[in-house]
């Protein structure tokens, strides 16, 4: 019977997600809807299913169908407002193999194939960085390296940023784990960085205060020449530097800091270089925007988000560093039921990772690239990019509507006016009407609207209409 309810099931769930698919992608429903929780509560039956269970048959069928239309429907071509993806299909179906197998790889034995393909996709990584691969467990011909990369996937790049954190800090100061915080160690990080990075020198218990803000120019780009002088005064000043972080690109306009010459200065000083690629690692497999990402390849450690440009499922994110060990020694600790003398096949990714439960992540990676082909994915990225700086030339004719600044991969941000505020009541009133679904930042000192075009099928059209229905609203607004 559970055989039988299964497939039905599945089929039920399949056929939904089908039309939430087509519907999404022909745009027949708004793209972002948000009742109350009170109300979606109560439209989804949550009480009484919990209490009379039978989740199968019609309820399910009418449990999914009415919980899909409380989604932001990520498919739709004017779903343009965050660093999310938009998954490709058969990408998800690895989310569905992955809820069912359930198969906690964090060790070896809880997950040999989603264990096999997770490193395999660190791999593919680590070479388009330009560095060493893992040898694998079991090859005919295991080469005998003195170092190579490695790296663990994550859920989410703030814990990729977290974990790469850790591996600097014990690298750098080996004895910190186990004495504790001195209260002189500073991490340098740029002024466009993701929150989670001061986030992350908190959660270590650095103290925000130590987590310093490098020079940048009027766009936000890290100054590599004045990185000598606030190394030098630091030191002056009896700080011991961890770490120095460049962006790949940055969070706000989506800028690439000068990796090559901050890499230089890192070695020179022998300080940690991690690159936060999170976003922006679209560039590393592009040969025709590689150049952005110079000197990516002289860092320590890379975060490199898959759910953002490379259409896989939330969450699915890596920390690669280029030698291994910096990774394998980053948590020192026991946990003797885990870890102890056995045949051993394959990787433990444990020891590499905050979680000690861990779902198939690269597994969601692989299904994604491998529907699309490499090209078939560097044609996805390249497009996204052409597309946003499309846009910008569209808008800088404008004599009402400006750019801070031209694209370098897909984000896009623009204004109306010079009023801040104004910038916020726009997207609120976008929001509440549902046809367009953007995002705001602030940069340069200013409020912006900001576009993120990510999905695959958004045109310089829909722009053309979004930058229409902004007027319209601006109008309406009044002065």
């Amino acid at each position: 019977m559970i055989n039988k309810n299964f497939t039905s099931d599945a089929k039920n769930v399949v056929d939904a997600l089908a039309n939430y698919l087509h519907e999404s992608k022909n745009g027949s429903h708004k793209v972002i809807d948000q009742p109350t929780i009170f109300d979606i509560v109560n439209d989804l039956d949550i009480e009484p299913l919990l209490e009379s269970g039978g989740l199968t048959g019609d309820k399910l069928k009418n449990f999914v169908n009415q919980y899909l239309k409380t989604t932001t429907k990520m498919h739709h071509n004017r779903y343009m407002a965050h660093q999310v993806s938009v998954p490709h299909p058969t990408g998800s179906l690895g989310s569905f193999i992955d809820g069912l197998t359930n198969n906690a790889m964090a060790i070896y034995e809880m997950g040999p194939g989603a264990t096999a393909i997770e490193i395999h996709m660190i791999n593919w990584m680590l070479k388009k960085i330009g560095w060493i691969p893992t040898p694998l467990p079991g090859a005919p011909k295991k080469p005998q390296l003195k170092s190579y990369g490695g790296g663990v996937m994550t859920n989410g790049g703030s814990l990729a940023n977290l974990t790469a954190m850790v591996a600097a800090r014990s690298a750098m100061f080996p004895y910190f784990w186990r004495d504790g915080n001195t209260g002189d160690v500073v991490v340098l990080v740029p002024e466009q960085s993701h929150y989670s990075l001061r986030r992350t020198i908190g959660i270590l218990g650095l103290g925000e205060k130590n987590c310093v803000s490098i020079p940048a120019d009027e766009d936000g780009r890290v100054i590599p020449n004045k990185l000598p002088k606030l190394i030098k005064k630091l030191k002056k000043n009896g700080k011991q530097i961890m770490a120095i972080v460049g962006n790949a690109c940055g969070t706000a306009a989506g800028l690439y800091d000068p990796l090559d010459e901050i890499g230089a200065i890192c070695k020179e000083h022998k300080i940690w270089f991690h690159v936060d690629a999170a976003h922006g690692a679209g560039a590393i497999v592009c040969d025709e925007y590689r150049y952005l990402v110079n000197g990516i390849e002289n860092a320590d450690s890379v975060v490199w988000d898959a759910h953002k440009m490379f259409r896989t499922p939330v969450l699915s994110a890596a920390v690669l560093v280029k030698d291994y060990r910096h990774l394998d020694n980053a948590f020192t600790q026991e946990a003797s039921y885990l870890i102890h003398d056995k045949e051993q096949p394959g990787t433990d990714q444990m020891m590499r990772a905050v979680e000690c439960t861990k779902s198939g992540l690269g597994l969601k990676m692989f299904m994604s690239i491998a529907a699309m082909g490499e090209k078939g994915l560097i044609n996805y990225i390249s497009s996204r990019t052409k597309l946003a700086i499309e846009a910008a030339k569209y808008i800088e004719v404008q004599n009402d509507i400006e750019c801070p600044v031209k694209p370098e991969t897909c984000i896009l941000c623009f204004r109306i006016g010079k009023n801040d505020q104004r910038q916020l009541e726009i997207r609120k009133k976008l929001l509440k009407d549902g046809n367009f679904y953007i995002s705001t930042t602030d940069y340069k000192n200013a409020r912006w609207l900001r576009c993120v075009i990510i999905n695959p099928d958004t045109t310089i059209d829909d722009i053309k209409e979004l930058i229409y229905e902004i007027r319209k609203i601006n109008a309406e607004l009044g002065t």
